[in-house]
């Protein structure tokens, strides 16, 4: 992409922006885990200059380490026994679809939906309860696919998730510059 994606442009706010404060208007307690400052990208306190007083950076201690190190992070900070987590390239991700995937967890370790064929990992949720088996599954394994299908996971189905958002807008991640260019389109971007 060039640049970090959190830090793309979104309207007249950035994709990180965007993503909290959609979030924080569906929970009461929003966790970031980033990079530990000395190796941040771009300045995350900045980027988050004007976002709700509620939100929590967790840093890393080490850069870059995955996603399934940043959500056992994450899992470990929440006040809340049900946590939802997403990664940070989400433009378009709606604060009542992440709302529902939180509300089917039940009493499994995660809900994770299945769009367009693919587990969606990173926009799923996940039980505190769970912190255990993904500390243990993370010292033989770091891929957080191959985790969760270990898990007592609830798979949400993309007929599912329709009923919830038609068009799974929420779903649309940004890994290349014609990704972005879509998710601008679809959000009547310039």
């Amino acid at each position: 992409m060039g640049q970090p994606k959190a830090t793309l442009p979104f309207g007249k706010t950035t994709v990180l922006e965007r993503i909290v404060d959609e979030l924080a208007d569906a929970f009461d307690e929003v966790i970031i885990v980033a990079a530990p400052a000395a190796v941040e990208p771009y300045s995350l306190d900045a980027a988050l200059a004007k976002s709700p007083s509620r939100v929590v950076v967790v840093r890393d201690t080490l850069p870059f380490p995955g996603p399934l190190p940043a959500l056992i992070a994450g899992l470990r900070r929440s006040r809340h026994e049900a946590v939802f987590a997403c990664s940070c390239d989400l433009p378009l991700l709606r604060a009542a679809t992440a709302r529902a995937i939180v509300d089917a967890l039940g009493d499994h370790d995660a809900a994770v939906p299945i769009v367009d064929r693919q587990r969606q990992p990173l926009c799923a949720a996940y039980a505190r309860k769970a912190l255990g088996r993904l500390e243990t599954a993370a010292a033989q394994e770091a891929r957080l696919t191959v985790i969760v299908a270990r898990l007592a996971t609830r798979w949400l189905p993309e007929t599912e998730m329709r009923q919830i958002e038609p068009d799974l807008p929420s779903f649309v991640n940004i890994n290349t510059p014609a990704d972005y260019a879509r998710a601008l389109q679809i959000a009547g971007q310039p």
